[in-house]
């Protein structure tokens, strides 16, 4: 076995409740000042009251940074640091989803004296240090970017980059199902599929795949499609809930140690260009991706389709299991409504050549896929996207 390396956030709290030991884990942290990075829809839908009344009745005083929005740009994220920095904050919590997620990461890394500017961090490994404490708070079932050490933002006008540093994981994750019931359907789909991609991709990549983050996908993707149809229609029910946030939680555990490939490098034109939702991006082209690795990558999604138990069909072969897995997925995006083609967004057909010219930049991305990716390839699945 080659050897790997393995690592997640060091306290993970996890059920209905759990915010109320959200005072004491800030203590643990020996800070007292808290910022809370999050957006307007979070204010608007009631969510941070429970955040911020488990806070004040222990006499934090908490400020709040309210501005993040989705793909959140660079210059969002200066205002963040420098807020945090105005207020003297020596913790930032993030409370949301991904995006709100992904801002609160870079903001505790650079919030701090002598700190690096936000354009020299981009890539692996180039942010140098741990910054302030910092405590992600989900209400999606989705990125699983709070136990990543990963964020994502839009860099100039259409494009996206990523910061990939151990020094981005949280020093604690709370995970409150009970936050994730108001979701729409529309997002609560999205957002699963997104989570099904994060297992998928983990499981089959190229470079560093290992043991454990194998068992967290096997265990996520099981989770995820068994419930999301529940989830979606019948919001409600925190069974459901619970088993979609558990998946997404460990699909991110799974990507943060094996990296995604060629569907997340295919989506985020998508979201940079169009402005589409990323969780939708990486639903629209899934299947597409997947067909153009089946050659390659086939043996582990047969795995993968033995892990869900699905039925085998009359043709007896690794191929045809693959293909199972591939049409199940479709099958599943197509039951809850996930849009199925680029042109139902308003995508015309001569824009494929500039989204695989973007993809194409993504190489960080790229070269964790099971299969060699070239731009004729990109603008081939692209096409069948449309």
């Amino acid at each position: 076995m080659n050897a790997f390396t393995f690592q997640t956030v060091p306290a993970l709290h996890f059920g209905q409740g759990c915010l109320s030991l959200l005072a004491a884990q800030i203590k643990v942290l020996r800070a007292s000042k808290p910022l809370i990075v999050t957006d307007k829809g979070i204010i608007s839908a009631g969510l941070i009251s429970q955040v911020v009344t488990a806070l004040e009745e222990t006499g934090l005083n908490v400020e709040i940074f309210e501005d993040v929005i989705a793909d959140p740009p660079e210059a969002i994220v200066e205002q963040a640091i420098a807020m945090a920095k105005s207020k003297n904050v020596d913790i930032v919590i993030g409370l949301g989803g991904g995006s709100s997620l992904d801002t609160a990461k870079v903001v505790a890394a650079l919030a701090v004296d002598n700190a690096q500017p936000l354009s020299a961090i981009y890539g692996v490994g180039a942010l140098d240090r741990k910054g302030l404490p910092t405590i992600l708070i989900p209400t999606t079932s989705g990125t699983g970017s709070e136990v990543t050490a990963i964020s994502i933002l839009t860099t100039g006008e259409t494009t996206k980059a990523g910061i990939v540093s151990p020094h981005l994981f949280a020093d604690a994750a709370f995970l409150d199902p009970a936050l994730t019931l108001g979701l729409p359907a529309n997002v609560t789909a999205a957002t699963g599929i997104d989570a099904m991609v994060h297992a998928i991709e983990a499981f089959t990549g190229r470079n560093a795949k290992n043991p454990i983050s194998d068992m967290l996908a096997i265990e996520a993707l099981k989770l995820l499609t068994a419930n999301i149809e529940t989830a979606c229609f019948d919001g409600s029910n925190m069974l459901a809930r619970e088993a979609m946030l558990r998946g997404s939680m460990l699909a991110g555990q799974a990507f943060a140690n094996s990296p995604v490939g060629a569907i997340h490098a295919l989506a985020y034109p998508l979201g940079g260009i169009y402005h589409i939702p990323h969780g939708l991006s990486n639903a629209l082209v899934m299947p597409y991706v997947m067909q153009y690795n089946l050659d390659v990558a086939a043996p582990l999604y047969a795995q993968l389709a033995d892990a869900l138990d699905l039925p085998w069909s009359s043709e007896n072969s690794i191929e045809a299991r693959a293909q199972q897995l591939i049409d199940h997925l479709e099958d599943l995006a197509v039951k809850v409504r996930a849009p199925r083609k680029l042109r139902e967004l308003g995508i015309a057909k001569e824009a494929t050549t500039e989204l695989a010219e973007a993809a194409m930049l993504q190489t960080r991305l790229l070269v964790n896929n099971p299969k060699d990716l070239a731009l004729v390839d990109a603008q081939r699945i692209y096409d069948g996207a449309w």
